[in-house]
């Protein structure tokens, strides 16, 4: 595995920020609990699809208190076009209650605390610090996993020793929205199946093209 120099790296970076100076979570929330909901809902599922279940149910449930109220089986006709919505209800009760019980209801914004939720891991804890708390942390999905170590970016071939080597790698400057740049060129340039090189920006950079 061949890495990117310093200088590739500030290129790369560069040339995503250029293209899209304000990346933002393709998932549609409306304060710091509805995110960490529709995060814990986005396991093994697309944005699109959650974002149509969580738009009528944010309507009705955009707090714990709320999600509550409306009870395992309310949340249930919402989400039930999500996969694994069964177990999806559970956590997110679960963590609705967590967070009444112990942050007045408050989301925390620190991983330990974060990650004492039920069906929340390190990922979601990540994304939830990124994204609502302006933290430099680095969220690795499958994307950023794959694709990470295949550009050069980062080694590694776990969740942690990616996001480790990223941390380390990356200039401070482009940390704050280096996770979502990343996620978007896996996602639509990228891609698993056909990878569209031939439009990628970062083409002549791309080790995984030595």
């Amino acid at each position: 595995m061949t890495l990117l120099s310093e200088k590739e790296m500030i290129e790369v970076f560069s040339r995503w920020q250029a293209e899209n100076p304000e990346p933002a979570s393709e998932l549609d929330y409306v304060n710091a609990y509805t995110l960490l909901v529709a995060v814990v809902l986005s396991a093994q599922a697309t944005d699109k699809g959650v974002n149509k279940a969580t738009g009528p149910l944010f309507k009705v449930a955009d707090s714990p208190e709320k999600m509550l109220a409306l009870g395992e089986e309310g949340l249930i006709s919402y989400i039930r076009t999500i996969g694994l919505y069964k177990n999806k209800a559970k956590h997110v009760m679960g963590l609705s209650k967590k967070l009444i019980e112990d942050f007045d209801g408050e989301v925390p914004g620190n991983r330990e605390q974060l990650m004492t939720l039920p069906g929340v891991g390190r990922k979601t804890a990540n994304v939830v610090l990124n994204v609502i708390f302006h933290q430099p942390t680095m969220p690795v999905d499958t994307h950023l996993l794959r694709v990470s170590p295949k550009i050069g970016l980062a080694e590694g071939n776990t969740p942690e020793t990616v996001e480790k080597s990223l941390l380390e790698r990356i200039s401070p400057e482009f940390l704050p929205n280096a996770h979502h740049w990343i996620l978007l060129h896996g996602r639509y340039v990228c891609t698993a199946r056909n990878p569209k090189c031939d439009e990628c920006l970062i083409n002549d950079l791309c080790k995984h093209n030595e």
